[in-house]
């Protein structure tokens, strides 16, 4: 069922577990994940790049596809379909198509200018009852053409931002999109409980979950981490069974070229690598 993110994540924050934001790019993603979720009994977000719903021809065919996949399929468990670094624009429009869950990333913004935009956000969902992440200190890497620096968030300015009213809050302790290289130092926890400490019983979300130790995934839960997001590890597991199939020769093979056969080996590696995750988040059966 379709459901803002709120509720879903403040359970997490209570019982010591993560929801895991998955990026869809097409109908075979958001088909793979969502059987998951319902396999594993597990509440799922899934994510929408700006790029991504571009790609879809628009926010509203994201929306109709999905409501269509959760009734067609059955779904019970909770599903919120999630605008991720969205723009003020981008967030709005999201907001008007029936999106459950929005992102707006100010982080590149002054912090005044970032507290008013947010607020804006924050007034316009909540009319709607969906649920809003903000962001402070941006995350490292390149997302779907959303570039970010890494600097550490100040706690300070993540205490400004909690207060208007958000309900999660994306905060940069040194994570980064993408693959991470060798020579990452890693998270910082001690800006991590600093942030906590400033935002009380706030859920607090990990982006760049991909490539992270599962031993700093699980102390980063425990310093009120609840939402992590994982997208490139799906793109390089789909990526990999995909060419496996063709350099086996395989397309060749009856009708193999058919798409549903093409796209089988990698629609699966998503849902082994999803699967994956969920059992290092903890949602398993929490939905």
């Amino acid at each position: 069922m379709l459901v803002s993110a709120k509720e879903m994540l403040d359970k997490a924050l209570e019982g010591h577990y993560a929801v895991g934001q998955f990026n869809i790019n097409n109908l075979e993603w958001t088909k793979a994940i969502l059987e998951t979720a319902q396999e594993l009994k597990s509440p799922v977000i899934l994510g929408v790049s700006e790029g991504a719903g571009k790609y879809m021809t628009g926010y509203k065919t994201v929306v109709k596809m999905v409501e269509g996949m959760v009734e067609e399929m059955g779904i019970t468990v909770p599903v919120a379909i999630h605008l991720d670094h969205g723009s003020y624009e981008g967030a709005k429009k999201a907001i008007e198509a029936g999106f459950t869950s929005v992102m707006f990333d100010g982080s590149h913004y002054s912090i005044d200018e970032n507290v008013e935009k947010t607020k804006d956000i924050v007034n316009l969902a909540h009319s709607k009852e969906i649920s809003v992440e903000a962001e402070v200190g941006s995350i490292g890497g390149e997302e779907d053409g959303v570039v970010g620096t890494g600097e550490f968030a100040d706690p300070a300015e993540c205490k400004m931002i909690a207060d208007l009213g958000i309900d999660f809050l994306a905060a940069g302790i040194g994570n980064i999109h993408g693959v991470y290289p060798e020579n990452w130092q890693g998270l910082n926890f001690d800006v991590l409980a600093e942030i906590q400490k400033e935002v009380g019983k706030l859920p607090l979300v990990l982006h760049g979950g991909t490539g992270i130790p599962t031993d700093m995934i699980k102390e980063a839960i425990t310093l009120g981490v609840s939402k992590i997001n994982v997208n490139t590890e799906c793109q390089l597991a789909f990526a990999a069974a995909t060419r496996k199939y063709i350099e086996a020769g395989k397309d060749k093979e009856g009708k193999g070229f058919d798409p549903r056969k093409l796209l089988a080996p990698g629609t699966q590696a998503i849902k082994d690598t999803v699967k994956e995750k969920m059992e290092i988040f903890g949602s398993i059966g929490k939905a």
